[in-house]
């Protein structure tokens, strides 16, 4: 999946996150969060795994985290992503 347009999935509000997608030539991933520290490895651990699940392999993320789940996580980068890409038929298997 490539992202050909910049889009938006999220909030920030406390316990949520917002995921910005653009076009990008290389993998391009921003991490800002207010618990960077603690949980900073399995943020990104979550985003990649989502990314890869979706098979994108180029495109400049930014996550601005506000304490977010990981379930929630991916679902973020998961409804970014798709809006980027102008997704109009889903494999949901994918999306699990």
């Amino acid at each position: 999946m490539k992202v050909i347009k910049e889009a938006l999935a999220g909030t920030l509000e406390s316990s949520d996150l917002l995921v910005k997608v653009a076009p990008n030539d290389t993998l391009d991933i921003v991490i800002r969060s207010t618990v960077i520290k603690q949980f900073g490895k399995q943020i990104r651990r979550v985003v990649i795994e989502t990314l890869s699940q979706l098979s994108v392999g180029e495109g400049s993320i930014v996550i601005e985290d506000k304490g977010a789940l990981d379930c929630v996580i991916k679902a973020r980068v998961q409804a970014a992503v798709l809006r980027g890409a102008a997704c109009d038929e889903l494999n949901w298997e994918k999306l699990l």
